[in-house]
């Protein structure tokens, strides 16, 4: 891919009202856990923030924006911007790829900073399929076929967390 001349592609930037609705929270409680987490647009920016649990076998929380339909086979990795607290988060793409009947998320994890702005790279290459939980070894993410991309805390530390997105690009 020669990245000179390709511009980057803007995937999420909240500037739209609409771009609030797409976005929907799965948290632990789908297996009976109490975890907590809502997505929320304030300000342009997608606030992704609630209360991990461990109770019942819990840990985790997430948001997913839906109905998303992207061919990123120009692209290598998606940029993101982000303010966090000080944990470590998954970013997920997910395309047609489904196990056991389920969607496969594509992820990878990355480490916020406590109140701090980055801009990060995260190269298709780093993504693993995974499948509730587990790493699977295939199928390969094919990025001509992105449907949704997502969030995920699921570092098994109880207690409040926030994460703030402006804008989701790839490059």
């Amino acid at each position: 891919m020669n990245t000179e001349s390709y511009q980057p592609l803007t995937l999420m930037d909240f500037a739209e009202p609409e771009s609030s609705s797409m976005w929907q929270a799965i948290n632990d409680d789908v297996m009976g856990g109490e975890s907590q987490g809502e997505p929320q647009v304030i300000d342009r920016q997608l606030h992704f923030q609630g209360d991990i649990s461990l109770a019942n076998n819990g840990g985790f929380a997430s948001v997913r924006a839906r109905g998303q339909h992207h061919d990123l086979s120009a692209a290598d990795s998606v940029l993101i911007r982000i303010k966090g607290d000080g944990r470590s988060y998954q970013f997920r793409l997910y395309t047609k790829a489904h196990f056991q009947g389920s969607r496969i998320a594509y992820a990878t994890s990355f480490q916020t900073i406590d109140n701090e702005w980055l801009e990060l790279r995260l190269h298709f290459s780093q993504l693993q399929p995974v499948f509730r939980g587990r790493t699977l070894s295939g199928p390969a993410f094919s990025p001509a076929d992105v449907e949704e991309m997502g969030f995920m805390l699921v570092d098994k530390r109880e207690g409040p967390f926030k994460l703030v997105v402006d804008w989701i690009r790839a490059a």
